[in-house]
């Protein structure tokens, strides 16, 4: 593919299934190399997905230099440090949500970001969503009047306690899974919160299997959301205004995209065409790479996520409020 970015992906993680076919779709994006820190798994991986090259360990795909932007979709604790890695050897970097819950490590990322002069992006592939962005227009256009709560919701069921979601270790847990979408789709329409209040119940696993918090942003805007991984499938987000409300039914899928404006008491539907949100996030960096578009999401909002789920996970633990 002419002028496609060459990509690699750092680990062989269940996620990577749906960001491959987006990836294989765009002419923008090639994926070229997978790693895994498994020589025979990277190849009958590469193999299965019609990837160019496999190799033995993340390292060895770093020093590729062919390979121009990398896919991180490693458990939560190591999307920094090889962020850093991955931006230290000339790569640029799309990594997989939450980048951290803890903000010093997500300015440190940023930093190397531009002491390379190498792109990283948080992978929080709704927001690339048209759905998403006509949402937020929405709202700016003043369709629901002034905006005063957004409530969501984003759970489902896991109760093996050794899946990767369910371990403490590498800072698993519904918060971090799940519920990192709830807290930017508050932002996203919120702005930045002032007060974070959380409680959590800690299933066997050690992790918080259900939670729910309440934010406060400036101009007495107040969002609240339960995440879990120990309830039903469920996934909805309303956004509340003095005269009316957006109600969006898969907002951070995407998969079925129709926002409904509910004012006056009637329920206007607004049906919009489905696109592939994970080729979206991946054309956006493969485009910004080739200077021909702008990062949606930088080191700004990813930065702000970070400090949120840190207020959020301290609040829950401490039983206290906590300021921003």
């Amino acid at each position: 593919m002419a002028n496609a970015v060459r990509w690699g992906i750092l680990s062989t993680a269940d996620i990577n299934r749906k960001v491959i076919p987006g990836a294989h779709a765009s002419p923008k994006v090639d994926f070229v190399a997978v790693a895994s820190r498994d020589q025979a798994r990277a190849e009958e991986y590469a193999r299965t997905w019609e990837i160019e090259r496999a190799y033995g360990s993340y390292e060895a795909l770093l020093a590729d230099p062919e390979i121009e932007a990398v896919y991180i979709s490693l458990p939560n604790t190591m999307h920094c440090e090889w962020s850093v890695k991955a931006l230290e050897a000339g790569k640029h970097v799309l990594c997989e949500k939450p980048l951290s819950r803890h903000a010093d490590q997500v300015e440190a990322a940023f930093d190397a970001s531009e002491r390379t002069g190498r792109l990283l992006s948080e992978a929080f592939m709704y927001r690339h969503n048209p759905q998403t962005l006509r949402a937020k227009e929405l709202v700016e256009e003043g369709a629901i009047g002034e905006l005063r709560l957004v409530r969501s919701a984003f759970s489902y069921s896991l109760y093996d306690t050794d899946n990767i979601r369910l371990r403490p270790e590498v800072e698993g847990g519904a918060l971090m899974d799940v519920g990192c979408y709830n807290v930017s789709g508050s932002r996203l329409f919120g702005g930045e919160p002032e007060r974070a209040y959380a409680e959590a119940w800690l299933g066997k696993s050690g992790t918080d299997w259900v939670f729910a918090a309440t934010l406060r942003f400036p101009g007495d805007v107040i969002a609240i959301f339960d995440c879990g991984t120990a309830l039903p499938e469920r996934d909805e987000l309303e956004v509340i205004g003095s005269e009316g409300s957006l109600f969006l039914d898969d907002p951070w899928h995407c998969e079925v995209p129709v926002i409904e404006l509910r004012r006056d008491g009637t329920v206007e539907r607004i049906e919009l065409e489905y696109v592939d949100s994970y080729r979206l996030e991946l054309e956006n960096l493969s485009d910004a790479v080739r200077g021909e578009a702008e990062l949606l999401l930088g080191r700004d909002d990813a930065v702000a996520q970070a400090r949120a789920l840190e207020a959020l996970h301290e609040s829950a633990t401490t039983g206290s409020p906590v300021s921003l």
